[in-house]
């Protein structure tokens, strides 16, 4: 048991040593429970486009490792644009390499803004915004995936994409 005298003064009032001691605790209590709700991606990578110019031809890939396939996980192909891009929309096609078996290919539409322009993304002169591939995921081997991606717009140089990126985490589902 603490003694009354070492902890309150003449008035009843906490002495200075032990209102440190509890707000220590408490900002401990508070960044364990903050670091607990981040979960840091198993893997995140942007490439910027170079002059902002998303060549027809030019291809981005992103490769990285998985180790625990018995948990499900979230792909997402992020986009920074500026208001130089011209379009509502974004096409991208996409090809996954499996460390077993063949090459998985795919079409993704990336919807940027509204019908009236109004970019859909975060940001005030490059707007971000990140789009699911796919959710729930069980990456069926272990071992290293290799995704790429190819703006599929009908024009040849297509303006106003500053970075592309991709991220994998952990399923929150």
């Amino acid at each position: 048991m603490i003694d009354k005298h070492l902890t309150t003064d003449s008035r009843g009032l906490m002495t200075p040593m032990i209102k440190a001691i509890k707000s220590l605790f408490i900002a401990c209590l508070s960044l364990v429970a903050f670091s607990s709700c981040i979960e840091s991606a198993l893997y995140e990578q942007y490439q910027a486009i170079e002059n902002q110019s998303w060549e027809k031809n030019k291809e981005y890939y992103f490769t990285f490792s998985v180790e625990d396939i018995s948990v499900p996980y979230d792909l997402f192909l992020e986009v920074r644009n500026t208001n130089l891009y011209p379009y509502q929309n974004l096409w991208v096609f996409s090809q996954q390499e499996l460390p077993i078996g063949s090459i998985q290919k795919d079409t993704i539409e990336c919807m940027l803004a509204d019908d009236f322009g109004k970019w859909f993304g975060k940001g005030i002169s490059i707007f971000q915004m990140n789009f699911p591939i796919r959710s729930n995921y069980y990456f069926p081997n272990k071992g290293q995936y290799t995704f790429s991606f190819r703006q599929g717009m009908r024009t040849d140089t297509l303006e106003g994409i500053h970075e592309i990126g991709f991220k994998v985490e952990k399923s929150r589902h």
